[in-house]
């Protein structure tokens, strides 16, 4: 063949499709990463071995739009069984990324490739995450409606492009591009500008991922009414455009919390059994389960002292200790509690 403007002649060679030249196993094989989405990992893996990632739904035997993302919500065996095989990774670790029957399911961000400036979109992000990563890579908790901030570097998430406004759309790249590369307009998000979120969001923000991560501990999902009660959180707010947490943008999350801490806690603590109030109270008046453990660390630390001439630690005095006996300060607490309405407290948990 000869092109008609230079006339210099063009080689052309039937290459042999990807399956066929793959084999049974893909040339390259890449590490999860901590706490990384699956869809973040696939898109990672796409490239690693040549692919764009809207070019590699086909590889997977799955259709265009968002592809990945649905796959992290529902993640067929025969797509497991493939990815396992194909990449060299155990079919667990692949899925420990995914979050099918995840507690946290009804917090998600809903899968939507465009949405008005003030609903939600499916993914958010840290810029100052991607910038620090050796390879920018998407976590799982950026998925949840109740996170709005990087704990990490304390800065607000984004959950779109600042130059196209678009939302991430890592699935629908068709160029060699890595996924922190907007698929719309090649901005790189790393530059994105920081968003500020006020201290007392955030601490809210962070109690309640606390409380989430303890209750699920000590109860079931099913019985959990704390999920419902975050859901309700722009009615309490009194955001009149959305009902549901889930489907504000990020920036109206942040008003949204901003406004919460603000305002007494009761929302959260009301109609409640005891044991639960007493929890939450304790985690929402220290910022954090992690400021609580340290509070109660301090508390020892300075009681020892008073009793005691100073010395090192016994072996086995580790952090996984200290937590067993906040667990069992914390019960007393519930034990004197129950006495004091007259109930019958409730058996030790851990």
């Amino acid at each position: 063949m000869r092109d008609e403007a230079t006339g210099a002649g063009l080689a052309i060679e039937m290459l042999e499709r990807y399956g066929d030249v793959a084999g049974d196993r893909w040339p390259v094989t890449i590490d999860q990463l901590p706490a990384e989405a699956l869809s973040s990992w696939i898109h990672r893996l796409a490239l690693a071995n040549g692919m764009a990632p809207q070019s590699f739904a086909g590889v997977l035997g799955q259709h265009d739009g968002m592809w990945s993302p649905r796959l992290e919500l529902r993640l067929p065996g025969h797509v497991a069984a493939l990815l396992s095989k194909q990449a060299g990774v155990a079919s667990e670790t692949i899925s420990a990324m995914a979050l099918t029957d995840d507690a946290l399911t009804p917090l998600l961000l809903p899968l939507r490739e465009n949405a008005h400036r003030n609903r939600s979109t499916w993914m958010q992000y840290c810029p100052l995450c991607l910038a620090e990563d050796d390879a920018p890579y998407f976590r799982r908790q950026w998925r949840l409606a109740s996170r709005i901030s990087c704990f990490v570097h304390g800065c607000g998430l984004r959950d779109r492009c600042p130059k196209c406004r678009g939302g991430i759309a890592s699935f629908d790249q068709a160029e060699l591009l890595p996924q922190h590369f907007c698929a719309r307009c090649g901005f790189d998000l790393r530059a994105a500008p920081k968003v500020s979120v006020k201290a007392r969001a955030r601490r809210l923000e962070r109690a309640i991922a606390d409380m989430l991560r303890v209750e699920a501990v000590k109860s079931s999902p099913a019985d959990s009414e704390l999920i419902p009660r975050l859901l309700r959180a722009p009615v309490v707010a009194e955001i009149l455009s959305v009902k549901s947490l889930t489907g504000l943008s990020t920036a109206a999350r942040i008003r949204c919390f901003e406004r919460l801490a603000s305002d007494p806690y009761d929302w959260l603590i009301s109609d409640v059994d005891a044991d639960a109030a007493y929890r939450r109270c304790m985690i929402l008046a220290a910022g954090g389960h992690e400021a609580l453990i340290n509070r109660f660390a301090g508390f020892l630390e300075k009681h020892q002292e008073s009793r005691r001439p100073k010395r090192s630690l016994p072996a086995g005095a580790t952090r996984s200790a200290l937590f067993e006996a906040y667990l069992q300060v914390m019960h007393a607490g519930e034990i004197r509690a129950a006495a004091r309405s007259g109930r019958a407290p409730t058996p030790a948990r851990h």
